[in-house]
């Protein structure tokens, strides 16, 4: 791993460990064994030195996590964690609650989440629709309406930052009630997209939806849960990355499909509106 990458997920978490223990600088900086003035330059990033071996291990053993944890190395914080494999492999089973997912997102709670939907993004749909894609699937509906409810409430809290990214031609099909959605009514169609731009504008900023040229670009569906890990979809089932550098790689990707956006997340609403006022 580069320096600057160590020494950045480094004073990340020991930003969190100061956070964690309700302790002023100096009363943390005396507990681990250095001065405030030591603790001050390590979590200001002027420099990419780590702290010598013995405070790490000062550190690790104060809060009771592992090195391993402190250094970015694994996402497993207790002293006995072993670095996680990067890739791990979770099913995806009914019952949204009950599922990691809502674990993912609980932990992710203050960081940035960045999501590229499978279809139409789950907390943007209506019961209407959730009711047709139950039966198309032949998934439980509960779970699916209780997955949409999940991801708005969670929406609404203060502390979350979410941006989704999906083509503009998934929503452009969807009015016109082609592909999986030709058996879904126009006057469903045409309510889903008013309260879509309904939601869009409510949940501005703390959500946000971009569209870009899917004919330009192509993502599968993925979520990446702020440093921590993402999942990519493959139907009923998730690959899970947890290793730090393809999490990286997926967070560039993401962002690239936010630039090539031509429909950016304060003109979302706008579109949905748009689109829900045309004839086809």
């Amino acid at each position: 791993m580069d320096k600057r990458d160590l020494s950045t997920l480094f004073r990340d978490r020991l930003k969190l460990l100061l956070t964690r223990s309700d302790l002023n600088q100096s009363a943390f900086a005396t507990a681990v064994g250095i001065d405030r003035s030591a603790l001050s330059q390590l979590l200001s990033g002027t420099s990419t030195r780590l702290p010598r071996a013995e405070t790490l291990l000062n550190i690790a053993a104060e809060f009771k996590v592992s090195l391993d944890w402190l250094l970015g190395l694994s996402h497993d914080e207790g002293v006995t964690g072993e670095i996680r494999e990067s890739l791990e492999i979770e099913e995806a089973p009914d019952g949204f609650d009950r599922t990691l997912l809502a674990k993912w997102h609980s932990e992710a709670a203050g960081t940035k989440i960045r999501y590229v939907p499978a279809g139409i993004p789950d907390l943007l749909r209506t019961e209407a629709l959730v009711d047709y894609e139950a039966n198309i699937t032949n998934k439980s509906r509960e779970a699916q309406a209780g997955e949409t409810q999940y991801r708005i409430d969670y929406t609404r809290r203060p502390e979350t930052d979410m941006e989704v990214c999906m083509p503009r031609h998934t929503l452009e099909i969807f009015a016109r009630g082609l592909g999986v959605w030709d058996r879904f009514p126009e006057a469903n169609r045409r309510q889903h997209l008013l309260h879509m731009a309904t939601l869009l504008d409510d949940l501005y900023p703390t959500f946000r939806l971009y569209l870009y040229d899917g004919r330009m670009r192509y993502s599968i569906p993925y979520t990446i849960f702020g440093p921590y890990r993402a999942a990519i979809y493959v139907g009923d089932m998730y690959l899970v990355l947890n290793a730090p550098q393809p999490i990286r790689t997926l967070t560039s990707h993401f962002d690239n499909l936010i630039r090539a956006a031509d429909i950016n997340a304060h003109e979302a609403a706008s579109f949905a509106q748009r689109l829900a006022e045309l004839r086809f």
